[in-house]
């Protein structure tokens, strides 16, 4: 079972969202909250699977919210839900370690989708929002120093893998890219998260345009420009 806290300062759509999430038979509404400060607390007494998040909020906002629960070292994913589609809320939240982001005005399905992709730890991006989101605002960046040097830690091979996880590929295509089990490409993701303290695809691909591993508009060979950012 996948529990669940919901978060937005909007009465009827927090009731709204419950209720579309408790009618699955693998969902449960852990709790709801009003406010980023509600959002933390709760997060830290219900510990859910998922957190679905506003972004704007009184008293303390969504992304603000998003960084602590993260911080907080637990497994609680978040997925951000807002009105917005390309701007900065995004890119910060994703920065801020949101592990997903979907428009409000999403289909059902999708959010329902959205939730057992994020619980599975897996990393999702609305699909209106592809790499050029990375790639405009990590273009406007200079290169992060401290976060190139984290790179040292990685082999040849593990930043190949990295480069085409920014791309967008799953892991079976990459395995194809690289001529190798899919098994083994699994691993490899699983050393380069571990290595760079990585919760999902989501870091991984901001930190791989970060640190200048990946040149915005320049896609690694083969590489396809899909909707979602998925294991």
């Amino acid at each position: 079972m996948i529990t669940v806290l919901v978060v937005d300062d909007q009465a009827m759509i927090r009731a709204g969202f419950a209720a579309l999430l408790g009618a699955q038979p693998d969902l449960t509404v852990a709790g709801q909250a009003a406010d980023g400060l509600e959002a933390v607390a709760a997060a830290r007494d219900l510990r859910p699977d998922v957190v679905l998040m506003d972004v704007r909020m009184p008293n303390l906002d969504g992304l603000e919210a998003t960084r602590r629960i993260t911080e907080a070292g637990r497994r609680t994913k978040v997925l951000i839900l807002t009105t917005f589609d390309i701007d900065d809320y995004v890119y910060a939240a994703l920065r801020g370690g949101a592990s997903g982001f979907l428009l409000k005005d999403a289909p059902p399905e999708d959010l329902i989708t959205a939730v057992r992709v994020v619980a599975a730890g897996e990393a999702l991006l609305a699909p209106s929002v592809t790499r050029r989101l990375i790639e405009e605002f990590a273009a406007r960046r200079p290169i992060d120093e401290r976060e190139a040097l984290r790179l040292n830690a990685l082999t040849a091979r593990e930043r190949d893998v990295l480069r085409l996880v920014a791309s967008g590929q799953a892991n079976a295509e990459i395995a194809v890219e690289l001529t190798i089990a899919e098994e083994t490409v699994k691993s490899h993701v699983g050393r380069i998260f571990a290595k760079l303290g990585l919760r999902d695809r989501a870091q991984a691909v901001v930190l791989a345009y970060e640190s200048g591993l990946v040149v915005p508009g320049t896609p690694s060979p083969g590489a396809r420009r899909g909707p979602e950012l998925r294991s």
